[in-house]
Order: C-alpha cells, then structure tokens, then sequence
C-alpha cells in the first residue's frame, strides 16, 4: 500500500513488536497521524484499522524503506533483534546501512532511535549490534535521540513455566542479590513517543529504567506471590551456558554469554548511573501478572 506525504506524519518501525506498539498506540492516543512499517500486508491490516496508514518495507531494502520515511516529522527506529547473529555482527550492519542511506535520502525532521543500556560498552557482546547503529545513526543530517533502556522485564516470559511447573527460577543474572536496571516494554513505548513529540534539536541520549532496580530473588519473591506457590531462584552456572544454548539451536552464544557477563559483571551500566536515568512508572508486578496470564491462556489454547 502507497503511502500519503503527510509532514506531521509518525513513521513506526517494529510496529508489531511490544515496543513499537506501544510507540504507535501513545502517538494514536495523542491524536497524532501514525505510518506503520511492516514487511507482510496482513499484519498492517490491524493498524490500519486504527487509522494507520501502512508502508510495507523490508529492513534490508534501502528504497522501500525511503519510500516510507518520506516527509515524516519523526521516525522511531527499531533494529530488528538477532539473538544469533554471525561472527561480526553481518546482519545487523546489514540492516544499520540501509536505514542510514534510506533516512538520508528521505530526510524526516527527526529521529528517535532504540538503543540499549551499555551501548557505550568497548567489550563484544550481544548488544554490540546497537553500538554499531549508534555509531552510524550519529552521522545522521537529522536531529537523533538515542533511547538507551535497561534489561526488559519481559525478558522473565520465558521462566514463568519453570517457576509454575517446579517452583524454580532459573536465573543468568547473578550474583542472586545484585540490583539489575530493568524496564517494561510498555514504559519504553511510552517514552519513546513523548521523545518524539519534542522539539529540540542535535544529537542526544536518553537512559531508561524502571521505578527502582530489581534483583533476581526480588523476581522470584514476586511470582510466589503471583502464582501463589514457593518459588526460589537457581543460578545457572555459566559453564553450562554454551551447551544449554547451543541445546535451544544457537550457533554462536558467545555473544549472547558475554552479554550477560556485562550485566553480571557491571559493564553494562548507564553512563550516568542509577541516579541519571530517566524513571518509567510500570513496576516489576505489574509486567509479570501480565506474563503468568498470557502463558495460562496460552497453555489452555493449546490443551
């Protein structure tokens, strides 16, 4: 579908996603013209239904991509993640290069871009793919807002099984008792949208967490009381990283290990400190009532 030129137009990529859905439903709430990007027609369908015009683009494709940033007044910019990306990070530079020639070329007035806590960091690591968009997005013409949020809360969608079949929380972040800068999705969204609503102009950086820092234990604490039964934190020893993610189909975890090393280790940190962050308002509860309702509803849709 043909996009309008629209100068107060709103381009979302990601749209589908928990982050750029929540981008697009704040601007929409806010009365505010939305462009969703998406690579399959169907899944616009829904956003178009909302009032949203709907350009179709792959990541990698440089003109569509133009076609769709064409005379926006913002675009939010969502790399698409790859959780097992090939030694050097190809895909992802890949992807870097065609929106950086495609924003470019279209020109929107401005740009706000998701990029992570520790993109500053100098060691390898899984997050190192946004340490490369940053460093080409910083060359942009255009005024960029770099949105650096911390460890997603949602992240725990996959321990609510465990913790519900056994009573145990497996836990990559450890030590147990260190305090860990997280973030829901929907506070992300959130802010992302009121960074694109500003005016301002040049190059800046946005760091996010959540209401306060929380720890693993802290985590398994509040799913006892969600599901209403013991639930106690075990640390996964990192010697058994490598099998056990090789075990679920990855073919290079290294970069996902050290990724978690930063965390565990305090290399991937806010610049700023916990004291220079911008605040969301979901708290830990909040995002994990909503995880254990979504896997019983989907463990009765598969009975």
């Amino acid at each position: 579908m043909k996009s309008k030129t629209n100068p107060a137009m709103y381009v979302i990529t990601g749209i589908t996603g928990q982050v750029g859905g929540a981008v697009a439903r704040t601007l929409l709430a806010n009365n505010q013209p939305v462009r969703a990007v998406v690579r399959d027609a169907a899944k616009g369908a829904a956003w178009t239904a909302l009032g949203c015009e709907v350009a179709l683009a792959d990541m990698n494709d440089t003109t569509a991509l133009t076609a769709a940033f064409k005379g926006a007044a913002g675009v939010f910019f969502l790399l698409p993640p790859t959780f097992d990306p090939t030694s050097g990070f190809p895909e992802a530079r890949a992807q870097i290069e065609a929106a950086a020639t495609a924003l470019r070329t279209a020109r929107p007035a401005k740009v706000v871009c998701i990029s992570t806590v520790g993109a500053q960091a100098t060691q390898t690591n899984l997050l190192t793919q946004l340490t490369l968009l940053e460093k080409e997005f910083s060359k942009l013409p255009m005024p960029v807002t770099f949105l650096r949020p911390g460890w997603y809360m949602e992240n725990s969608r996959w321990d609510i099984a465990p913790a519900a079949q056994t009573g145990v929380f497996p836990s990559f972040l450890q030590p147990l008792d260190k305090p860990v800068p997280m973030v829901a999705t929907a506070d992300v969204g959130r802010t992302a949208a009121e960074l694109l609503l500003e005016t301002g102009s040049g190059q800046r950086f946005v760091e996010l967490e959540g209401p306060r820092r929380v720890t693993p234990n802290e985590i398994a604490v509040t799913l006892a009381w969600i599901l209403g039964r013991p639930v106690r934190t075990e640390i996964v020893p990192r010697v058994q990283w490598a099998d056990l993610f090789k075990s679920q189909g990855m073919k290079n975890p290294e970069p996902r290990m050290r990724m978690i090393d930063g965390f565990n280790e305090g290399w991937i940190e806010f610049t700023a400190g916990p004291t220079g962050t911008r605040k969301g308002a979901t708290p830990l509860e909040t995002v994990l009532r909503d995880l254990v309702g979504q896997t019983a509803a989907q463990v009765t849709s598969n009975r």
